[in-house]
This record gives C-alpha cells, sequence and structure tokens, in this order.
C-alpha cells in the first residue's frame, strides 16, 4: 500500500510510540518472544481488531492493520486459521440477529433507528469450537466495543466474560507454554474469573496500527510501559449507582469518592489498581531528595534498570490531606512522571514537582478553595494501591486559596462521606518539612465579564446577529447532514462550522475527534460544491442501521467516482490512539506528539477546530464513552488534556475543543438527564481538569456537554460558563454547544432539550450544528427578553476575535 508522504511520516511516528499506551498486567517471563514462531490465535479481536470506539471518535483512516495481519507481516505463522474462519460464521450469525433486533427494538421504544442504534454494541456469542491449534505459542485477543450514544452493561460478553471466553481462556492458559491474554478493549473488563492467566496485556485500542503494535511487543520491539488509568475491579466492588440507568436523573451519591479515591479510602481491593502496570524488565526505585521551596514541593527519585530488556519506568507520586474541617479522600495523585529508555544497568535521576495549592479543596459552606492545617504525607509507590509515606509536611494555619462563589446549587441529598482516617505508624526517618505561612497568595475572584462591543458587530443586523450565535446553515434548504457530522462546506466531512452570513467576516470549520481528525476520506468539487465519494464521510457503525431510503437519498450526494472534468481530492487522517490509552502512557510529551500529528493534518485539510480532546471523567466503568476520556482521576485528565492542546495549538490557525463541560458520564438519554452533583465534586472531580487544561495551554474552544447539572443544562448554564470557565479558569476563546438535534431527544424523558435564546444568554457563543428552527427560537427569545441584544453583541465578538486569529495565523 503506498501512502503520501504525510502518512508514512505520521505512521512511523506513531508506530515507535504505542507500546507506553500499553499495560502489562500479568507476567511469568515467557515474554518477549525470540523471534516470529508458529502461533494459535485465537479471539474475536485477532481479524475484528478495534482501533477504537464509535461515534465521534471514529476516524476515516485509509487502512487499519488487525492482529492476524500484524502478526503475519511481522514473520508469525499462524496455526488456527480454520478456527477463525469458523468464528466468523458465528459472528455473522450474531450479528443478523443483532441487527433484527435493535431495529425491532426502535421500533417499539417509538424512536428513531439511527439515533437509537448509536453505540449499541453486539453481546460476544457464545460458541463450541475445537481449539485446534499447533505451537507452544498462542494468544487469545478479546475484543469489545462501545460508543457515543449508550453505555455498557455489566453481563456476560460485554463487561463480563461469555461463559465460551472464560472456558478458552482458561483451557488455552493450562495448554500453552507460552500463553498471553490481549485484550483489545477502550474500558474495563471485569478479568476476576480468569485471574490464574500467566500473561495479560492491556493492548487498548491504538488506531490504525493496533494490529502492527501486539506483533512489536510479542518480539520485543516494544516494551509495554504503560500504567492504568482507571482502576480495574469486579464489578460488585466499585461504588453503588442504583439510578445509573434512570432517563431522567442520576444522583452522584459518592460525591467525590471516585475511583481510586473509593477504592483505597474505603479500603476495597481492586484487581489491578489504579497506576499499576509492569515491564519486560525489572525497575528499582529510590527517593534521593524531598525539598520545599515556598509552596512547591520537589522530589528527586532514582530510577534504575535492573533487568534483561531496555523500558521506561513510571514514578507516581500521591498526597494525604489532614482532615481538619472536611473529609478527605485517603491520597490524591499530585504529580507523575516517566523516565527515558534505560537500557539494563542503566539509571536516571526523575524529577517531580508540584504546587500544594493545587490541592486545594473546597469548601462549599464558605464558598472558597482552601488547604487544612495539620500533617500533610507525600507518598510514592508503584501504584495508587502500594504507596508508602515519604515525607511530612506540616501546615500550622489554614491557607485560603481562592475565595470564589456557589454556582452549581445543591443535589438535594447527602452523599458518601469518609470518617476519621486511621492513625498510621510512619517511619522515623522520613524527613518532616514545613511550609511558611507567607507561602501561599489568597486571590479573590472577579465575575464581572467583558462587555466591550466592537464597532463592526455593533452595526450587525438583528439577524446577522444571530446567524453569528449560530452554527452555519443554509436558511433555503433543509438536510440531514449536521445530523451525522457531514455539514462541512468548506472542508469535506467537517462536522461543522461558523455562520459564513455575515459579509467580510471569516468562518471557523470544524472537525470531529478524538482519536484524529473525522473527515471524508475522498472527494471531489464541482460548482455545486463537495461532495464525497461513497459513504466514505459516515461511521461505519451507522451504515447498517440506516434505512434504505436514506442511503439513497445519501447516495444523491455523493458519487463513486468524481464528476467528470473534476478531480478527486483525497483527506487520509491518522487514527491515534484512544484517550484512555494516550492517559496510560502517564507521558505528557507523548500526548504533545499525537496532538502535533493531529494539527498538522488539520492545516493541511483546512481545519480550525478540532472537536477534542475529551476528558470526562471514568465516573463509571459502564459510560459508554469511556474510551474517548482519559480517567477517573481529574488531575492525570487535565494534564493530558493540556499537553495534547499545545501539540494541536503550535500549528498556525489550529485550536482544540476540550469537551464535554461537564458531568457528562453516562450516555443513556444524554440530551435530558440530569446529573445531580454536590459543588465539591463539580469542582474537585468534574471540572478540575478543564481547569488545568485552560491555565496551563489555553484551548482555542470549550463544547459543553448535553446534560443538566442539578437542574439547568450546562450549555445554559451561566454559572458554569462565565463564572467558573471564564471568571476563575480564565478561559479566553469561544464555548460552544455539542450538536443538538431534535431527533435525538428521548421521548418519554421529563426534561427538554437545550434551546439556542437560553444558551446564548448563558454566555455560550455557538449554538451547532444550526437551522432554521434553532435561528426562530433565538429570535422569539430575543423578542421575549430571554437574551439581551447585548449578550447577542458579546458572544458575536468572541466568535469573530476567534476566526480572525485562526484564520489569519494561516495566511
Amino acid at each position: 500500500m503506498k501512502l503520501f508522504a504525510y502518512e508514512k511520516k505520521h505512521s512511523e511516528r506513531l508506530r515507535d510510540t504505542l507500546s507506553e499506551c500499553t499495560v502489562l498486567l500479568k507476567k511469568d517471563g515467557h515474554f518477549p518472544l525470540s523471534g516470529p514462531c508458529e502461533i494459535a490465535a485465537y479471539g474475536s479481536g485477532i481479524r475484528h481488531t478495534i482501533k477504537g470506539g464509535t461515534g465521534s471518535g471514529e476516524v476515516n483512516s485509509r487502512y487499519s492493520v488487525n492482529v492476524e495481519e500484524g502478526l503475519i507481516e511481522a514473520g508469525f505463522t499462524i496455526s488456527t486459521a480454520s478456527w477463525l474462519d469458523r468464528y466468523d460464521k458465528e459472528l455473522e450469525k450474531a450479528k443478523e440477529q443483532f441487527i433484527r433486533d435493535v431495529k425491532a427494538e426502535a421500533k417499539a421504544a417509538g424512536q428513531n433507528t439511527i439515533v437509537y442504534s448509536m453505540g449499541k454494541a453486539m453481546l460476544e456469542p457464545d460458541y463450541n469450537l475445537p481449539l485446534e491449534g499447533s505451537g507452544d505459542t498462542c494468544v487469545y485477543v478479546l475484543a469489545r466495543i462501545s460508543g457515543e450514544g449508550n453505555d455498557r452493561r455489566e453481563v456476560a460478553g460485554e463487561i463480563k466474560l461469555s461463559q465460551t471466553e472464560i472456558r478458552d481462556i482458561l483451557e488455552l492458559n493450562e495448554q500453552y507454554e507460552k500463553f498471553m491474554l490481549v485484550l483489545n478493549v477502550g474500558g474495563v473488563v471485569d478479568l476476576s474469573p480468569v485471574m490464574g492467566v500467566k500473561n495479560i496485556l492491556l493492548l487498548s485500542q491504538l488506531g490504525a496500527q493496533t494490529g502492527t503494535a501486539l506483533a512489536d511487543i510479542l518480539l520485543g520491539k516494544g516494551n509495554p510501559s504503560g500504567r492504568l488509568s482507571t482502576t480495574w475491579a469486579k464489578v460488585e466492588d466499585y461504588p453503588a449507582m442504583p439510578d445509573f440507568e434512570d432517563i431522567n436523573e442520576t444522583k452522584y451519591l459518592e460525591g467525590i469518592y471516585v475511583g481510586y479515591r473509593y477504592f483505597d479510602t474505603f479500603q476495597k481491593r481492586a484487581l489491578f489498581p489504579f497506576g499499576y502496570g509492569l515491564s519486560y524488565t525489572e525497575f528499582t526505585q529510590e527517593v534521593d531528595k524531598v525539598e520545599v521551596s515556598g509552596e512547591e514541593v520537589s522530589v528527586s527519585v532514582n530510577v534504575a534498570n535492573q533487568g534483561k530488556y531496555p523500558g521506561m519506568d513510571v514514578v507516581q507520586l500521591y498526597l494525604s490531606v489532614p482532615t481538619e474541617r472536611l473529609d478527605h479522600p485517603y491520597q490524591e495523585l499530585c504529580a507523575f512522571a516517566k523516565s527515558k529508555i534505560l537500557n539494563p544497568g542503566e539509571s536516571q535521576s526523575v524529577s517531580l514537582t508540584f504546587k500544594l495549592s493545587q490541592m486545594a479543596s473546597y469548601d462549599e459552606e464558605r464558598a472558597l478553595y482552601f488547604l487544612e492545617r495539620g500533617d500533610y504525607l507525600l507518598r510514592f509507590g508503584n501504584h495508587s494501591g502500594e504507596t508508602k509515606a515519604i515525607a511530612l509536611i506540616k501546615m500550622s494555619q489554614e491557607q485560603v486559596i481562592l475565595t470564589a462563589k456557589n454556582v452549581f446549587g445543591k443535589p438535594g441529598f447527602m452523599e458518601l462521606t469518609a470518617t476519621g482516617r486511621a492513625e498510621e505508624e510512619l517511619n522515623d526517618q522520613i524527613p518532616t518539612l514545613t511550609i511558611e505561612e507567607n507561602a501561599f497568595k489568597s486571590e479573590t475572584v472577579e465575575y464581572e465579564p467583558n462587555k466591550e462591543i466592537l464597532p463592526e458587530v455593533a452595526q450587525l443586523s438583528v439577524d446577522e446577529l444571530l446567524y453569528m450565535n449560530i452554527g452555519a446553515f443554509d436558511p433555503n434548504k433543509s438536510g440531514i447532514g449536521s445530523i451525522i457530522g457531514n455539514a462541512g462546506v468548506s472542508v469535506c466531512g467537517a462536522a461543522g462550522e461558523t455562520t459564513s452570513m455575515v459579509r467580510d467576516f471569516p468562518h471557523l470549520v470544524m472537525a470531529d475527534g478524538p482519536a484524529g481528525l473525522r473527515l471524508a476520506k475522498e472527494f471531489y468539487r464541482d460548482e455545486k460544491g463537495l461532495h464525497s465519494i461513497g459513504q466514505s464521510a459516515i461511521p461505519e457503525s451507522m451504515l447498517d442501521f440506516m434505512p434504505k431510503i436514506l442511503l439513497f437519498l445519501l447516495s444523491l450526494t455523493s458519487s463513486k467516482k468524481p464528476k467528470k472534468g473534476s478531480k478527486l481530492e483525497y483527506q487520509y487522517c491518522t487514527a491515534i490512539p484512544i484517550g484512555t490509552a494516550v492517559a496510560q502512557s502517564f507521558n505528557e510529551e507523548l500526548a504533545t506528539i499525537y496532538g502535533d500529528v493531529v494539527g498538522s493534518e488539520m492545516e493541511r485539510f483546512g481545519v480550525h477546530l478540532w472537536l477534542a480532546p475529551a476528558l470526562n471523567i471514568h465516573r463509571s466503568i459502564r459510560c459508554g464513552r469511556n474510551f474517548e476520556y482519559f480517567s477517573e482521576d481529574p488531575f492525570i485528565s487535565g494534564k493530558m488534556a493540556a499537553s495534547m492542546t499545545l501539540g494541536v495549538q503550535k500549528h498556525p490557525g489550529c485550536g482544540v475543543t476540550i469537551k464535554h463541560y461537564a458531568a457528562n458520564n453516562k450516555e443513556l438519554n444524554r440530551y435530558g438527564n440530569d446529573s445531580l452533583v454536590s459543588e465539591r465534586a463539580m469542582r474537585e472531580i468534574y471540572t478540575k481538569g478543564f481547569g488545568i487544561c485552560v491555565r496551563e495551554a489555553q484551548p482555542k474552544a470549550v463544547m459543553t456537554s448535553y446534560n443538566l447539572v442539578n437542574g439547568t443544562h450546562t450549555a445554559e448554564h451561566r454559572g458554569m460558563i462565565e463564572d467558573l470557565l471564564r471568571a476563575e479558569y480564565g478561559f479566553q476563546g469561544i464555548v460552544m454547544t455539542d450538536w443538538v438535534i431534535a431527533l435525538a431527544t428521548n421521548k418519554k424523558g421529563i426534561h427538554r432539550n437545550t434551546l439556542a435564546s437560553y444558551e446564548a444568554a448563558a454566555g455560550s457563543d455557538v449554538f451547532m450544528p444550526g437551522g432554521k428552527g434553532d435561528f426562530k427560537e433565538m429570535k422569539r427569545g430575543l423578542e421575549e427578553g430571554i437574551v439581551t441584544k447585548e449578550q447577542l453583541q458579546i458572544n458575536a465578538i468572541r466568535v469573530l476575535k476567534m476566526a480572525r486569529e485562526l484564520t489569519e495565523a494561516r495566511k
């Protein structure tokens, strides 16, 4: 296969990094292999390898290497071709039945089939095929897919293993001396029935080269060096969320005790804790020095490779906070760093620093961020389940860091709290450090928004102002393009644009993400505009559920070949690892590299805003969109999002759109589900990562989520947008909605959809994707006083400034 130069460059650049995103969960020393050999290959992921989830995360890359292809290319001989052929037939039968069932369910529910089917995953079927492979080496690749629009289920063949999978995995583990269970998954799978397996690799979903990456790892060309960014445990050991499947309201009863904060504080044992990961080689880590300067804590750790293979190691620091006024988790991640590649016998001094103010807690009663007085324990370890105190930091006085105001309201229930922490015996030799009272600066937020009105915006007519506040649409046409993310007029397959209806005002082109750009692979242009070739702009996951009439209508706007006299053009985009895999690298530099790859392709194809990265919290392992998101931890989420932002935005005219702001932690009735969350949990867990990203990288845009928070849609939440995002975090870009489509509203829900007039009144700048109905509704809202002309002007100014900044940077 011949690649364009940029494709080859990006492919080679990614291949060298992918093993950093994988996590070795168990090992017995039989891997890596000494060379290619005969190998027995089983499991759904051998031929049906998943490069990423469905929905906005689908990337129309030129190619995708499955595991079978990767193994053959690397020189392996696969001894199980007949098993794979028979499995394909079982899978085909199961898929046909699955499609029939989903269509019937949609009809019975009175819902649109396309919307109803989004993100629905077929359960892994049960079957009985003989395991007749040969050789002494075997891999079983277990695959799971999920996606935008639906959540995962705690059933066999999904979050739980099927009976067939359990039977075959355990039998193969006994049969083969060299056996590896490989997890080609985007989220947690309950591995409790197969914990006796000797070697387990979390391959994850690594984009177009997922199959290549596994072959490299088996042969030792890549050494897994990732760490878990989410706790892996038995299904029943996670916090109870009894109303997760309620379509109207979701009570965040666990409060701040999410992920490892819950497991560590309430002494729940995980199968594999947050931050856990092994390597082919062996490392030692020794703390050399702990120092405090002002409020900054610095730690030096000597990392030494004492094994047989080159590898990279991850250093993690956690902080335990005193509990004088508020309850706190047992510990929270406060810093991490990754070593360089260390050869056997080589060592490196790794430095970590953090500011204590970044660990401030939010006191709802006083509406401020503060640090408790008392003793802070700095902890160090290989993962959250195995840390030890390395320093005692004393603070004699409470420190107020930021005086703010409450913006989220009350959720209406008492959330989970932790009683007093047991006293801990400390090593007498650990250093005691004292924080001086003058080490901190206390600030108070000024909440008055900027009301500067540019002369050119002041001169706009009412209709022009409305166009500026709504995504691009043709007032003379109607269509389905926006529903399926194919609304681009300037770039074929782009998700949408800001308006071009105001003369002499530039507009912005937006492309979906977050695993790379999602554009039409092939297209041509003529006097009528852009035309995709075939169905190259439509997510593959939608095709099976599209009515024949809809496919016919789409065929009218696409073609199998360019129109005579027109030139075939290409937009092959690089599929990068899913968000969770990026976070598993624990390497901020790697996230920057992936952002750089995306930014390069944005420049090439004329895209201004990438609708990514996504950094919602892995609150529940059931969320169907967790694969897009980084972690259960807001600190690592914010750091990875900031690094990826810097990689994209170093390219002229390129910006990111961090999303989904905020508390978008399930897909069921995402347009109308109310997340009931305390002020403290919103600030310490669900919005904290957004604040980190804004302060460290200043993304060009923020996308609000579909859900409500304590009764108010996030896009209509002035407290979230003007007060928290802009005034407290210092955000300077534009705010847009997610793609609000009336067709996707759950008819059984009690909450209405987001309305353009209320969204604009809250200080959100662009209602996406935009349509005639939204235009009329916003105009009605202006006439009724829901939104003022001044607010529309303020919003329009922000859009105009960003459009000028990004378009002029390309000149």
